[in-house]
């Protein structure tokens, strides 16, 4: 299923396991930001259109259309059979996706509960949290549901939070079922007047109100345009039925509160935007008959719910459970950023930098650069930061070099017609999938695992190459601006989906294409995700594309906050088990201390920093000397750095202070160059720690 290792020291595969518009004082972007999506009867409906205020509603698609066209297409699509209505953009990397892609339906975890297609209807469960040494758990569970009599599935219907899921027997349409992350609500809805059999028994309690008991969870049952019986629910067509899961500890009275507010969802727009110094996030969800039950992560905050005191336990932690009709949270901005601030450094600090400097730009040449689309991506970032420091030290000769290396291979990568000649280093397009994949494919990418984590060192080194020089602009926007929508699209276009992989309920992206896992998708490195968006929202700078740099900014922010919050520095009081600082491996259902790739004590927190971005500094070490202190001691429990990603753990020392810094240093100068990851240099690396000393 997937490679053990990378080559060259390069992490394993990962499938598995971010303000233009200026308006002073205040910046504002406002976008709904939704996937097209078919209704209940399969009916494609219309994204919802950009605010004006935001130019990706200007996104000429007759062009992107021509240039998709211009690339030529894969050999052949990795997407096989999927579950998905006519008309649908496959759902890649996206927290339901398992329900699309694969041989059967994988369970899948709408937080705070799990749902899932069981042999002839579904099943939902609220997870059961637990510990242990390295993994927090909160597997799918089959507590209550319904027997259907259905015979196949497909998504009909999706957006930014919410799936769709239709039930048929042979070519019959049964009804839909509807869930959400956010919500711990499932709705069905009959598409024709049917039975549901109950998988465990239905006791009444009033007038369309019941009770579901199993697996140790009482859950309330709402029944619109239908009637209760023990052993199920009868419905009418259009008719629905709500499942709850009743809290613990919950009273009469609040158990009361949430059966009034456990109205039949239909689904959910996304609306983003930027002022006062953060990117703002809301989530508007349509319930029928006004406010429903929603739950944020913890972290998030409760703006503008009503909760009722009582909380559900999730693998986040402890979450409160209100009622409501949108999520609304705001991170700090992350200002986007490529570029290291070397005007404190001392001459002697100049001196020895622009010595390594010389000497890294000295090894490279044309055999410097793999042919795949992760390894190529990370050559062809290192070569950019490289050259970035060249210019910044005024080395003329050796700027010039690198900048002559960098732009040939770029030039290959970013030709339209690359792959009609060769079958390497260009871009093709996936009509089945709808979507880039870089060739050489490398570690899935053909399955569209870990396009963010290829496309953003593709991105960041245009960016930082083609800074202030707008003939190389020009001549690579083309396909450079595919490579961004294809993971960072502002609104789903024909050949691209909205923001493919971030999802942003969860404020994290997902990393498996097809996530064909039980405990749903994942997500290994958070960092080189905030580094694809600070690629994506500096590549719009340099372009001239405030669509991306306003997008890439939020995505930024926001995955940096993920970032910082559940995976450097996670509140994990709620799970005293877990022995371990930090969560490296997140899924839909469990969090790992764990890597694809290695077991090392380092690789974990090495993973989590890579490829350490001249902005990383504002989120990986916001914690302070004392975090800093408690990844190091287990990440590098001996003190030796001369490790995988000892590089990187070096650079995050430098962040506990002014004394760390300059052991830092030190230690940086005698790392050996075997364990310098391919995405860095040494004169980087110093430059880094230098800036923080």
């Amino acid at each position: 299923m997937r490679d053990p290792l990378r080559a060259a020291g390069r992490p394993a595969d990962r499938r598995r396991a971010s303000r233009p518009l200026l308006l002073v004082p205040v910046l504002t972007v406002v976008a709904l930001l939704a996937t097209a999506c078919s209704g209940p009867g399969g009916t494609v409906q219309p994204t919802p259109s950009a605010s004006a205020t935001d130019t990706a509603a200007s996104v000429d698609v007759a062009a992107q259309t021509r240039a998709v066209t211009a690339l030529g297409t894969v050999a052949s699509s990795t997407g096989g059979t999927m579950r998905l209505a006519t008309g649908l953009t496959p759902p890649t990397n996206r927290w339901f996706s398992g329900l699309v892609f694969g041989p059967a339906p994988q369970p899948v975890f709408p937080t705070p509960i799990s749902w899932q297609v069981t042999g002839r209807g579904f099943a939902a469960g609220l997870p059961v949290v637990s510990a242990t040494e390295k993994t927090i758990a909160g597997g799918a569970v089959q507590q209550v549901g319904f027997t259907l009599g259905a015979t196949s599935t497909l998504v009909s219907a999706y957006d930014a939070v919410s799936v769709t899921v239709e039930h048929r027997a042979g070519s019959t349409v049964l009804g839909h079922s509807v869930i959400a992350e956010g919500s711990p609500l499932v709705t069905y809805t009959a598409a024709r007047d049917g039975k549901l059999s109950a998988t465990v028994p239905v006791v009444r309690t009033g007038d369309g109100t019941a009770t579901m008991t199993g697996g140790g969870r009482t859950w309330q049952v709402v029944v619109r345009d239908g009637t209760i019986a023990a052993s199920g629910v009868t419905l009418r067509r259009g008719g629905s039925v709500v499942l709850l899961p009743t809290p613990d500890g919950a009273s009469s009275k609040q158990v009361a509160a949430l059966v009034a507010a456990a109205r039949p969802l239909t689904g959910a727009t996304l609306a983003r935007s930027a002022s006062g110094g953060a990117q703002r996030t809301t989530l508007s969800y349509a319930f029928r008959g006004g406010a429903g039950v929603l739950v944020p992560q913890p972290g998030q905050g409760t703006s503008g719910l009503t909760c009722t005191g009582l909380r559900y336990a999730t693998i986040q932690g402890s979450a409160p459970v209100c009622t409501g009709t949108a999520l609304r949270f705001a991170v700090d901005t992350v200002t986007p950023s490529d570029r290291l601030d070397l005007s404190g450094l001392t001459s002697a600090q100049r001196s020895t930098l622009a010595a390594q400097v010389r000497k890294d730009a000295a090894r490279v040449d044309a055999s410097s650069y793999a042919a795949d689309s992760y390894g190529g991506g990370k050559d062809l970032y290192r070569v950019a930061s490289l050259y970035r420091l060249a210019v910044a030290l005024r080395l003329d000769a050796q700027a010039s070099a690198l900048k002559t290396s960098i732009v040939a291979e770029l030039d290959q990568w970013f030709d339209p017609a690359g792959c009609g000649g060769r079958t390497a280093r260009c871009f093709a397009y996936d009509p089945t999938v709808k979507g880039l994949v870089g060739q050489q494919a490398s570690f899935g990418s053909d399955e569209f695992n870990d396009h963010h984590f290829h496309y953003g060192y593709v991105l960041s080194a245009a960016a930082m190459v083609a800074d202030g020089d707008a003939s190389l602009v020009q001549r690579w926007r083309t396909v450079a601006d595919l490579v961004a929508s294809d993971i960072a699209s502002p609104t789903a276009t024909a050949s691209f989906p909205a923001l493919r992989v971030y999802d942003p309920y969860a404020q994290h992206s997902w990393a498996s294409g097809y996530s064909p896992f039980a405990d749903g998708n994942n997500q290994e490195s958070s960092s080189e995700a905030v580094s694809a968006w600070n690629g994506v929202a500096r590549w719009g700078a340099v372009s001239g594309s405030s669509s991306l740099r306003s997008v890439g900014t939020w995505l930024l922010s926001n995955e940096a906050a993920s970032a910082q919050r559940d995976v450097l520095d996670p509140d994990l009081s709620a799970f005293p088990g877990f022995t371990h600082r930090v969560v490296s491996l997140t899924w839909g259902g469990k969090r790992d201390h764990a890597t694809w790739f290695s077991a090392a004590a380092a690789a974990p927190a090495g993973i989590e920093l890579i490829p350490m971005p001249a902005m990383a500094g504002a989120y990986v070490g916001a914690g302070g000397r004392k975090q800093v202190q408690r990844v190091l001691a287990e990440a590098v429990p001996n003190g030796r750095y001369d490790v995988q990603f000892g590089d990187y753990l070096l650079m995050y020392r430098a962040l506990g202070g002014k004394a760390d810094a300059a052991t830092a240093l030190r230690a940086a100068q005698q790392l050996p160059d075997a364990v310098i990851d391919s995405a860095n240099t040494r004169s980087y690396l110093l430059a880094w720690i230098m800036t923080r000393a």
